[in-house]
């Protein structure tokens, strides 16, 4: 008999989740878009969900970990005010120079969800407002959807035509749930 993997989404935090204002470390600045509560509800139905965010502000000493920590904390408990559960949130604290094994699009946190919680790559999405949230879908082998919201107008030039596009993650949510 074959074991079935869970289904996964997995969110970029920033320009997805919540709004993008730069380097978060005040956890009272974190604020979500108006759709995102309906559309959280709507996926974890059928889906675990996850928060996978680059946060170079680290590396930059422009943040520290405990603050993206308490950030991480505070959208977490605001979610699950609201009837949401995050499974996890992980966060990759370098540069890009830095060459790490943890920054999107590299797939290690993909890979990390896979070993800890079964989770099925193929039956599973990632939700992102940068080229990048896609790409690491695409190295791992699950499904990309990129949004419109954060800096994502900003990066459309680089997209592929076969990613798919959605103006919100709530539309994000309704393409995956079609």
């Amino acid at each position: 008999m074959k074991v079935r993997g869970k289904k996964a989404i997995f969110l970029d935090r920033d320009g997805t989740v919540i709004e993008d204002r730069g380097h978060l470390g005040n956890p009272d600045d974190a604020v979500f878009y108006h759709f995102t509560f309906k559309a959280l509800k709507m996926l974890q139905k059928d889906f675990m969900l996850f928060i996978v965010s680059n946060q170079s502000g680290i590396a930059k000493k422009l943040i520290t970990k405990e603050e993206v920590e308490k950030v991480n904390r505070r959208v977490l408990d605001i979610l699950e005010e609201h009837g949401i559960k995050i499974t996890e949130a992980y966060y990759c604290p370098h540069n890009r120079e830095d060459n790490c094994e943890c920054i999107k699009p590299k797939p290690y946190f993909l890979e990390k969800a896979v070993g800890k919680y079964g989770i099925d790559l193929s039956k599973s999405f990632v939700i992102g407002d940068h080229p990048h949230d896609v790409e690491f879908a695409e190295n791992a082998g699950a499904h990309g959807i990129y949004v419109l919201t954060g800096h994502g107008e900003k990066h459309t030039g680089e997209l592929k035509p076969q990613w798919p596009v959605a103006k919100n993650l709530l539309e994000a949510a309704e393409l995956i749930l079609k």
